[in-house]
């Protein structure tokens, strides 16, 4: 079986300044170093806000793994689809990221490959 954690959980904001504010939100609260990227602003590494809505009606679970393409294949063995058009690949071709095809409760939810 693969070993999966939580990555993050991506929270959709309508706005890049809506986005920023939200991060900074956790930054006070909980200490988190705010990093902001093309499409998001992330929270320390809990928390990733969207500048744009993204998938997932209220957001997104980021949920990590070693391999993702073993993990993959394990959930569609489960019965589980995945949307290839959202898959990532890293520069030697291995898949690093992949959304699944339903959500669960309004969160679109996504594999995300994770280091050793």
């Amino acid at each position: 079986m693969a070993e999966y954690t939580l990555a993050h959980v991506g929270i959709n904001a309508d706005n890049a300044e809506e986005a920023l504010k939200a991060a900074r939100m956790f930054e006070t609260l909980f200490g988190l170093t705010v990093k902001e990227g093309n499409s998001s602003v992330f929270a320390g590494t809990a928390v990733e806000v969207m500048k744009t809505p993204y998938k997932g009606t209220h957001g997104h679970i980021g949920i990590a793994t070693p391999d993702v393409a073993a993990a993959q294949a394990e959930l569609e063995a489960k019965g589980f689809a995945f949307d290839p058009s959202t898959a990532k690949y890293k520069a030697d071709g291995t898949l690093n990221a992949i959304y699944l095809t339903d959500e669960i409760c309004g969160f679109a939810v996504h594999l995300v490959g994770k280091s050793a």
